[in-house]
């Protein structure tokens, strides 16, 4: 009775081998055994079953026959520790890797569903920080605060700690146009105000330099990161660290002289519309690949709304550029101080069209240097932006869609009429720096929503799409 019990288990163990056998990750994924004491477990448990299917007075034979089975396992895998932890650390990635090679699914963090949490937070709190950055740089212009430090280091200098420190760079200043022209006469304190702000905007500059590439060493040592979003962080780090040389080549231009001697002094519109502009590419990649982390399958339950989705995106790419050219022109609006120029709305003055629109030559220049025409740019393309997104919202009413896309698309809506009123309130007002810092915010932030609607619209893997139904079922 006995061996006929043995042989019965032996035989369902060499059947569970020999399945263990035809994969061997899931046999090392399964059988496993982490440290010495879980092994004496493992054997305890083992002795305590075979107890139960052999009479008691046996028990020492089964006792030596499972002691013995465990020793073979050692020392058939005398590295089975680390062994062990290469099979766990690598599981997701396996798994992942599968997935990509047959469904088309590319995952950017392959180590699994904690690992794409963190590196999510890490790359949103990154793209949280430019946007910061961008804000702060507004408030910098908005309070010609900008041409204050007259000098630039790479790796930046501790600000003026004594009175005499604060007297020198103080002369400095006295030196460049902008004093000589517009702030003459200005006291010690005033200047310390505005040499604060130029110092918080470049420091926090840096700041993030630091805090982007520390985790970002950190997770790549880890194996966090693939080779693909690897050299996505790296182009946009390099980004991040020309923008600090493209910062200073646009303050470059303002310390100039102007080229007329009635004109002020104030950066190059080119240089600064570069600034801002690839500030707005750093925020938007950094903002897309955080999306790429977090959610690597756009919402989808049924094909209907896979095909819903896809006719918003054929008008939401379109929308979307349009969303970024009026931001660019905001950029050469700053940049010629175009904001304080005909504060009236909707018409420029007394009439609807300035008369000295293609006054410079050649014709091209007015469209960036001409104050006029820089303004009634950007007034038709904010207007015709306003248009196409409620044209969006209107032609995409009646598809079917998931709720979450509709829900942003009502956002998006709401965000262009509210940085519209922005706008205008900003023009009439005389451009004061709380309206004036909050319709730039306003822009990335409806730039933002149309990103995030962009790749909410997506096509599904393919793995996907066999999975959905045709319809969402209803519950009644």
């Amino acid at each position: 009775m006995m061996e006929s019990r043995l042989i019965s288990a032996f035989r369902k163990t060499k059947s569970i081998v020999n399945q263990i056998s035809s994969n061997s990750r899931l046999s090392r994924s399964e059988i496993c055994i982490f440290n010495e004491p879980s092994l004496l477990i493992h054997s305890k448990t083992y002795t305590s079953f075979s107890s139960n299917l052999i009479p008691a007075s046996q028990t020492s034979i089964i006792r030596s026959l499972s002691n013995l089975g465990f020793k073979a396992f050692r020392h058939h895998y005398p590295n089975y520790k680390g062994f062990c932890r290469l099979s766990f650390r690598n599981l997701s990635t396996a798994a992942a890797a599968s997935i990509e090679k047959k469904d088309g699914l590319k995952l950017l963090v392959t180590a699994g569903p904690h690992a794409r949490k963190l590196v999510g937070i890490w790359l949103f709190g990154s793209a949280a920080w430019v946007f910061s950055m961008v804000v702060l740089g507004g408030m910098t212009r908005l309070t010609r605060s900008g041409l204050s430090m007259t000098d630039w280091k790479f790796t930046g200098r501790l600000p003026p700690l004594t009175d005499e420190d604060w007297l020198v760079e103080f002369e400095k200043y006295k030196q460049s146009p902008e004093y000589k022209r517009v702030n003459k006469g200005m006291s010690i304190d005033d200047f310390k105000f505005i040499y604060w702000m130029e110092y918080a905007h470049r420091m926090w500059g840096r700041a993030l330099g630091i805090m982007f590439a520390l985790p970002f060493s950190y997770f790549f040592r880890k194996g966090y990161i693939t080779l693909q979003l690897g050299l996505r962080l790296s182009g946009l780090f390099a980004l991040g660290a020309g923008q600090g040389l493209i910062g200073w080549w646009m303050v470059k231009s303002g310390l100039e002289d102007p080229a007329s001697e009635y004109a002020e002094p104030r950066v190059s519109p080119y240089r600064l519309a570069a600034h801002l502009t690839s500030a707005f590419v750093i925020y938007s990649g950094l903002f897309w690949t955080a999306l790429s982390v977090v959610m690597p399958e756009p919402p989808a339950k049924s094909v209907a709304w896979v095909k819903g989705a896809a006719k918003v995106k054929r008008l939401a790419i379109p929308v979307s550029i349009l969303v970024g050219i009026t931001a660019v022109s905001g950029a050469f609006v700053a940049g010629n101080d175009a904001g304080r120029a005909f504060n009236t709305f909707p018409k420029m003055g007394d009439t609807w069209v300035p008369k000295d629109i293609f006054s410079m030559k050649p014709l091209l220049r007015n469209f960036f240097e001409n104050t006029s025409t820089v303004q009634l740019d950007h007034r038709i393309l904010a207007t015709t932006t306003l248009a196409a997104i409620g044209g969006l919202w209107f032609s995409t009413r009646k598809l079917d869609l998931h709720p979450a896309i509709r829900s942003l698309i009502g956002s998006i809506v709401g965000m262009a009429a509210l940085q519209v009123t922005l706008g205008v309130s900003t023009l009439l007002s005389y451009v004061p720096v709380s309206l004036g810092t909050a319709h730039q915010a306003g822009a990335l932030t409806l730039l933002s929503l149309m990103l995030l609607l962009n790749h909410t619209v997506r096509r599904p893997s393919m793995s996907l799409l066999k999975t959905l139904p045709p319809v969402v079922k209803t519950v009644t």
